[in-house]
């Protein structure tokens, strides 16, 4: 059996405290899923890396930086602390990064910097189909936070 203090943590996380639900918790799982994936699909084919694995610090630096405002957030969302506008900032400002970068007129590493190096193309489509799915998470996730915030501050207007 649970102890009554981690089974009301359950309870709550799964209603939902401060827009953040148990579906927000497992969307903000699986875009890290996809952000881990995809960061060592960029060790594996060994271009667009920088810091801490090359002296240059790049965009692949940067995005690191993305772990710690997870887990941050984490903590201070079991702690009631921050709620789903957070997760809409961060996801949003996540998709933002990843869409800019990768796909359209300003992508620093294209679709073809992805599939290129693999020596197999199913693989670098495999990489590329990851990619895809990493932004797709991503937007669907800001779309769920968002959803969640804009429903909490509602509730709090009325």
């Amino acid at each position: 059996m649970l102890s009554n203090g981690v089974s009301s943590q359950l309870k709550r996380i799964a209603r939902g405290s401060d827009g953040v639900d148990i579906r927000l918790y497992r969307l903000i799982v699986l875009v890290t899923v996809f952000g881990v994936g995809h960061h060592i699909d960029h060790v594996i084919r060994g271009n667009h890396v920088g810091w801490p694995l090359i002296p240059e610090v790049t965009a692949f630096t940067y995005s690191l930086g993305f772990y710690p405002l997870i887990a941050l957030g984490l903590a201070l969302s079991l702690a009631d602390r921050v709620g789903a506008g957070y997760w809409a900032v961060v996801t949003g400002a996540g998709f933002v990064m990843v869409t800019v970068l990768h796909f359209g007129p300003l992508a620093v590493e294209p679709p073809g910097d992805v599939v290129g190096p693999y020596e197999s193309a199913t693989v670098g489509y495999v990489a590329l189909a990851w990619l895809v799915g990493f932004v797709a998470t991503l937007a669907v996730t800001t779309g769920y936070a968002s959803y969640r915030w804009l429903e909490r501050v509602r509730s709090d207007v009325q």
